[in-house]
């Protein structure tokens, strides 16, 4: 499926209420924090002590969808000799959160903060997750300060994690340096970005990592409250910035296995038997796929924007199916590369918004200082891996399960109506699949009066759109 961006809305739309509380009960997804939570976030607000390391004068920046104020982390680039000083500043939760107080059990509750259009459920009470925590501009904010020195060709040669206090200089959204980098306006640390943006980029392209470039389907609000959906390519910047984060991954990855202690995020390489099928999907699309191009390079070099070649992206996320995490003590693991990223890689720059990355952060300080992992994170390692994979389902069904919901009431009013789509999916017996729509921005099942053919552009009648189950259905009839 492409990846859901959430817009937010004060008021849900009268007729989604009902599917949205069915979908939150369904799902066990929590409501308000606690009275206990709540007291201690306020307290921990407080009541912070700032590290001794004073890196305030540091010109951090934050690059992150419009609106945003959960704000994880904070970039600052700097040229060193031919090479750069890539620092990357990490919220510091660990400097709120009593190990075993009440913040923390139900940080074990949440794990992760799930996004909807009205309200996002957020692992941290907002006191911490939208204030004190938070790397909001122009206030002075605990992290974990990444130094990763790069050489010439964007390879890290060396790096460190320590405690500082910074204070980000300024809040950008990702509209605002894509238009400043085109435009030839933006200060060196967004320059800098870029050119390290796509330097990782081409690193990633040579080990043969993986960067889908899926098409995002965002629920919208117009000018006249009602919800819209569109498709979306990722701005270029957006890639540069994710760079960023990934190669920070990467090193937090490898100083854990070299460390013996640790949690990786994982995923299987892909079986034979995969590839195979997506070549076949390559044919029925009409897409070129040499015999000698390897999957990496092929996928490279499809194109979002064009309809038939954002239906193989589509099919391509199946080889991404089967990723968790791995936790290890007195060793390294084997087999623990990320299959898309091609090297080692673990979750350490969004403990905001996700459980383990504030694990894995407090790890990595421990292994730079030289000093024993506390014993809290050692405890929580044998059970992590489970809590993280339980969660991560549960948010991708909570986030599908809105996004069929505003596209049933998006399609509600149409029922009866004739659309034209590209058949992105077909079932084995080939009566049923899936129907990408180009307006609107809908994916949705289709039942044929004959047999379906992958890749073709066909016509297809609404005939149901439940609004509480958020069910959406096209059939196609007999000619």
């Amino acid at each position: 499926m492409p990846a859901r961006t959430i817009a937010f809305l004060d008021e849900v739309p009268a007729p989604l209420r009902q599917g949205l509380a069915q979908l939150r009960d369904s799902l066990g997804v929590p409501d308000v924090f606690e009275e206990s939570v709540l007291t201690e976030a306020e307290r921990a607000a407080a009541g912070v002590r700032l590290p001794d390391r004073d890196l305030t004068e540091v010109p951090f920046v934050t690059i992150d969808p419009e609106g945003s104020v959960d704000l994880d982390q904070a970039v600052h680039i700097a040229r060193d000799g031919d090479g750069y000083l890539v620092r990357y500043a990490i919220a510091d939760v660990a400097a709120f959160v009593a190990p075993g107080g009440a913040i923390d059990a139900e940080c074990h509750q949440r794990v992760e903060t799930l996004y909807a259009p009205n309200r996002r459920t957020p692992l941290h009470p907002e006191v911490l997750s939208e204030g004190a925590a938070s790397l909001l501009p122009d206030v002075v904010r605990p992290a974990l300060v990444w130094e990763i020195r790069l050489d010439a060709a964007g390879a890290p040669t060396a790096s460190t994690v320590a405690r500082a206090r910074v204070r980000s200089r300024r809040q950008y959204s990702y509209v605002e340096v894509q238009g400043l980098l085109d435009g030839g306006t933006a200060e060196d640390v967004l320059v800098l970005l870029a050119e390290v943006g796509r330097l990782r980029e081409a690193a990633e392209a040579a080990r043969g990592g993986i960067n889908l470039g899926v098409p995002e389907q965002e629920v919208r609000v117009a000018a006249d409250g009602s919800w819209t959906l569109e498709y979306r390519t990722n701005l270029p910047c957006e890639g540069w910035n994710a760079q960023i984060s990934l190669l920070t991954g990467m090193v937090a990855a490898r100083m854990m296995l070299d460390a013996g202690v640790g949690i990786l995020r994982t995923l299987p390489p892909a079986e034979d038997y995969a590839i195979d099928r997506l070549r076949r999907t390559a044919r029925w699309l009409g897409i070129a796929w040499p015999e000698q191009m390897g999957y990496p390079e092929f996928v490279r070099g499809l194109d979002a924007s064009v309809p038939r070649e954002a239906a193989m992206l589509n099919a391509c996320t199946t080889l991404f199916r089967g990723a968790g995490y791995d936790a290890f003590t007195g060793g390294a693991p084997r087999g623990a590369e990320h299959a898309a990223i091609a090297a080692p890689y673990a979750h350490v720059t969004a403990p905001l918004r996700r459980l383990v990355d504030r694990y894995a952060g407090e790890i990595c300080v421990a292994v730079c200082a030289e000093t024993p992992v506390p014993g809290w994170v050692l405890d929580a390692l044998d059970e992590l891996p489970s809590e993280m994979e339980t969660s991560s389902r549960r948010a991708g069904r909570y986030e599908r399960g809105i996004v069929d919901l505003v596209e049933a009431m998006v399609l509600a009013p149409s029922i009866g109506r004739e659309f034209t789509g590209l058949l992105i999916d077909v079932d084995p017996d080939r009566t049923a699949g899936r129907l990408q729509l180009r307006e609107p921005a809908v994916e949705a099942r289709v039942k044929g009066g004959r047999r379906l053919r992958l890749g073709t552009e066909i016509a297809a009648t609404l005939v149901a759109a439940d609004l509480v189950a958020g069910k959406v259905e096209f059939r196609v009839f007999a000619d």
